[in-house]
């Protein structure tokens, strides 16, 4: 799995165990639900910047993006 493939399925689920919809970030966040699909999808090439505000949407901290099913 590629880097942009583990932070999209992290966001997505860390996202939706918060509750929240992707609409629902995109209110917070000011990033499109077409940009967060994408991401989710490991479409896209989030920065450093980008997953500092996702995580601060979310209530999570950054490196949570960068965790592997296995905990590493």
């Amino acid at each position: 799995m590629d880097m942009r493939q583990l932070v999209g399925e992290n966001f997505g689920r860390l996202r939706r165990e918060k509750g929240l919809t992707q609409e629902q970030v995109e209110a917070q966040t000011g990033f499109s639900q077409q940009y967060l699909s994408g991401l989710e999808r490991g479409q896209r090439n989030p920065t450093v910047v980008t997953l500092f505000e996702l995580a601060q949407a979310l209530g999570v901290n950054p490196a949570d993006f960068l965790k592997s099913k296995d905990g590493g």
